[in-house]
């Protein structure tokens, strides 16, 4: 592990240089990937130092040991320190678990009324304030992309452009089937029903997802022919660039010289490519949709919210871990929620690792 932290951290100090080079810092887009990985590996790199800082101390404690003058004290500093190092391991551990490159993204947030009619419409506005309110306590920025009404109140779909810093990295255990569980505002005689909403947690395709390699373009150049002049017509300025592995071809002859239709042509087939991507991205994204969220039945579930007995409990927890105070989950305090989920798919992928 010590071979890993060292090459993490001689990378951590080459991005630090980089951030104070001209040539990246006048790069917008070049700094930005720099800085985002810098920010990444900084905590990895202060557990680095600190594990190092652990082991020197137990080195030190474990050569005083032959000493008699300096022995109890050495037996100590190893009790101390033993359970430090065992404890930093294990979070240095969860930190080299490789992120998901998704997690930064920004999503789109679909909210659906499932089974149970009118009362799973106003559920589902519910959950709407419950995840506005925790938005907002993030500091994140979300708009309304289509919204439908219920008759009686809350939302039959309400679907959210959620934007800030790692959405989809805190947001991406809530797809599922959500139940309810109370006395509905429509209920007449007292009894309890049981309905259900959907939500579902999409990544977002953003335009820096579409790489192009130099090497995959074949560019040719041609005379321009119409309207422009002699100069145009009569010069090879116009260019074809042809996108190899998927074919997308872009041309352009309007500008004045073969380095603006160049840029121009080069622009047209990034944002082409960008297109085709984000069609079939979208289209994998709805039957992922599909899976996320499952039927929208009641028995087809994630969590419970529990109102009679003030608790909602997710399913996909285990022990006194899996049940929450509703009172303050409905408010947006989810973070229990989110850390329990998050501290459980880091132990199932560390499982794997040692499989």
């Amino acid at each position: 592990m010590l071979d890993k932290l060292k090459a993490i951290a001689d990378r951590f100090v080459h991005l630090e240089e980089q951030l104070s080079d001209p040539s990246v810092i006048g790069d917008m887009d070049k700094f930005k990937k720099v800085n985002k990985d810098y920010k990444d590996l900084t905590p990895i790199v202060e557990a680095y130092k600190k594990y190092v800082s652990l082991l020197d101390r137990r080195e030190q404690a474990q050569e005083m040991l032959a000493d008699a003058d300096m022995r109890e004290m050495a037996r100590e500093e190893l009790n101390e320190v033993e359970p430090e190092i065992n404890t930093l391991e294990e979070d240095i551990n969860i930190l080299l678990i490789p992120k998901d490159p998704e997690d930064s993204k920004d999503v789109l947030f679909e909210i659906r009324s499932g089974t149970g009619g009118d009362e799973a419409s106003l559920f589902a506005g519910d959950l709407y304030r419950m995840y506005q309110r925790y938005f907002d306590r993030q500091g994140w920025k979300t708009d309304v992309m289509e919204i439908n009404e219920g008759t009686v109140g809350g939302y039959n779909k309400l679907v959210l452009e959620v934007t800030g810093e790692d959405v989809y990295g805190k947001l991406k255990f809530e797809s599922g089937a959500h139940r309810v569980q109370r006395i509905p505002e429509t209920e007449s005689k007292g009894r309890v029903h049981t309905s259900a909403a959907t939500v579902a947690v999409i990544p977002k395709l953003e335009m820096e997802d579409v790489e192009i390699r130099r090497e995959d373009l074949k560019i040719d150049v041609y005379r321009a022919s119409g309207a422009g002049g002699q100069h145009v017509n009569r010069t090879e300025s116009a260019v074809r660039i042809t996108h190899l592995p998927t074919g997308v071809v872009s041309e352009c002859q309007e500008g004045r010289s073969q380095i603006q239709n160049r840029e121009i042509a080069l622009q047209r087939l990034y944002n082409r490519i960008y297109e085709a991507k984000k069609e079939a991205h979208d289209a994998e994204q709805a039957n992922k949709r599909r899976s996320l969220v499952g039927s929208g039945d009641r028995s087809d579930k994630i969590r419970t919210y529990n109102f009679p007995q003030n608790r909602v409990t997710d399913h996909r927890l285990e022990g006194d871990n899996k049940n929450f105070n509703l009172d303050k989950v409905i408010e947006g305090d989810i973070d229990g929620i989110l850390e329990a989920l998050r501290i459980a798919d880091n132990a199932e992928k560390l499982k794997g690792d040692e499989d």
